[in-house]
C-alpha cells in the first residue's frame, strides 16, 4: 500500500471534519483546495502565522484555498489549524476572527485568542484519534531559520574569519542580512548615483523608500 501525500491527507481529515461542521449548521464548500506551504507574504516575524485562507473571491475557479505551515508536523496541531483555517472557508472569510467565524471556531474546541487558537484538551484528543485513523501525516518540519543547533561533540577551533556570511544558506532566494536593518538602495542609473539607506522590514512594509530624486528604491542585493 503506498504512502499518502500530505496533501491527500490534509483532504481525507477535511472529509472526515464535515460532519462536525453541519452539526453546528456551519457547513464546509463542496470542494475546497488545500496545500502546505507559506501563505502569500509571510514573514519570519510573523512566525505565529500557522496557516492561511483565501477568499473564493480571490481564486479563479472559485474555490477557497487553505494553505498550513511546513513547519507543523505534529498532526493534531496540523488538524486544530486546519479546523482553523476550515472556519474561515465555510464563512468565505467574511467575518474576519470575530462573530459568526468566532462562534463557529468555539462551538468546534477552538480556544483562545480568536487569531491565533489553539485546540482545548478534549478536542486535541479527539484530533489524535482522528490522526491515527488516517496513518502517518507524511510531512518533515521545515526550519526557515535553519535547523536548531545541536550540541557540538569536539570543540571547533574558532576561525577569526568567519562571519554570518560564510553560513550554509537554507534557500534559494536572497541572503539573510546580518543586522535587523535592512540595507535599501537605489539604482545606479538614477540622478542620485545609488543613494542608500537603512531601514527595519516594519517599515519596508508600510512603504519602500524614494531617493531624493523621486525614485522607488529597492532592497540591496
Amino acid at each position: 500500500m503506498r504512502e499518502i501525500t500530505r496533501e491527500e491527507w490534509l483532504h481525507l481529515a477535511i472529509e472526515a471534519l464535515r460532519p462536525e461542521f453541519e452539526k453546528i449548521e456551519f457547513p464546509l464548500p463542496e470542494k475546497i483546495h488545500v496545500s502546505v506551504g507559506f501563505g502569500y507574504g509571510a514573514k519570519r516575524e510573523s512566525a505565529t502565522i500557522l496557516g492561511q485562507c483565501w477568499s473564493s473571491l480571490a481564486s479563479e475557479d472559485g474555490v477557497n484555498h487553505l494553505f498550513i505551515s511546513p513547519e507543523l508536523k505534529d498532526e493534531a496541531r496540523v488538524l486544530d489549524v486546519l479546523i482553523h483555517e476550515l472556519v474561515h472557508a465555510a464563512d468565505d472569510c467574511k467575518s474576519g476572527h470575530k462573530g459568526a467565524f468566532a462562534k463557529a471556531a468555539k462551538a468546534l474546541g477552538l480556544t483562545g485568542k480568536m487569531t491565533a487558537t489553539v485546540a482545548t484538551p478534549e478536542l486535541t484528543e479527539k484530533l489524535r484519534e482522528l490522526a491515527k485513523g488516517l496513518g502517518p501525516y507524511s510531512h518533515a518540519t521545515l526550519y526557515p531559520m535553519g535547523k536548531p543547533i545541536q550540541p557540538k561533540t569536539e570543540p571547533k577551533p574558532e576561525d577569526p574569519e568567519e562571519t554570518p556570511e560564510d553560513e550554509t544558506p537554507v534557500h534559494s532566494g536572497p541572503k539573510k542580512q546580518g543586522t535587523r536593518m535592512i540595507k535599501v538602495a537605489c539604482s545606479t542609473e538614477c540622478e542620485c548615483g545609488g543613494y542608500t539607506v537603512r531601514t527595519t522590514q516594519k517599515w519596508i512594509e508600510v512603504g519602500m523608500p524614494v531617493c531624493p530624486f523621486g525614485t522607488v528604491m529597492e532592497i540591496a542585493a
